[in-house]
């Protein structure tokens, strides 16, 4: 009787190590699915030109790059055919929460009398997310031109 006591103790120790050591691990989705919005670059950049052909605006442009797993830099471009009355720059950084893209931070620039308006930012996120960046560029010189921008996200972990 002591000799089974013992098999069955040493049966139910390997069942239950296997089950322990078989358990399956479900990592948390970490909004790892690339569509058409994402790239699995560390950057990404747009520029858009004025449909307009207008006289102010020139185009604008805007990248986000990661710079470490915690760290992206926001870069922004206005740039206009001359020197203009007012040019304005706002950079949107969005991030991706289970699928959906939303404001993470806003900023907002004007110069007066210049044919451009530049900014970068390095900025500490959340690591985990998809982040892309939006960005409005106008010019005034007695009418007002305006163009938008949008990178794909880029994968900060």
């Amino acid at each position: 009787m002591e000799k089974e006591l013992k098999k069955f103790f040493l049966l139910l120790g390997i069942i239950i190590s296997c089950l322990v050591i078989n358990v399956p691990v479900f990592a948390q989705d970490m909004e790892e699915t690339i569509s058409d919005e994402e790239t699995d670059e560390d950057y990404s950049e747009d520029t858009t030109y004025s449909m307009l052909r207008g006289n102010n605006l020139s185009f604008g442009t805007v990248k986000i790059s990661k710079l470490a797993s915690n760290k992206v830099h926001v870069y922004g471009l206005t740039q206009c055919h001359h020197s203009c009355d007012v040019v304005y720059l706002t950079l949107t950084l969005e991030r991706k929460v289970k699928g959906v893209y939303s404001t993470y931070k806003t900023w907002t620039f004007t110069t007066k009398n210049n044919s451009q308006l530049v900014k970068g930012i390095d900025v500490i996120v959340p690591s985990g997310y998809y982040y892309r960046v939006s960005g409005y560029h106008a010019a005034k010189d007695g009418s007002k031109e305006s163009v938008t921008t949008l990178t794909k996200g880029v994968l900060v972990k």
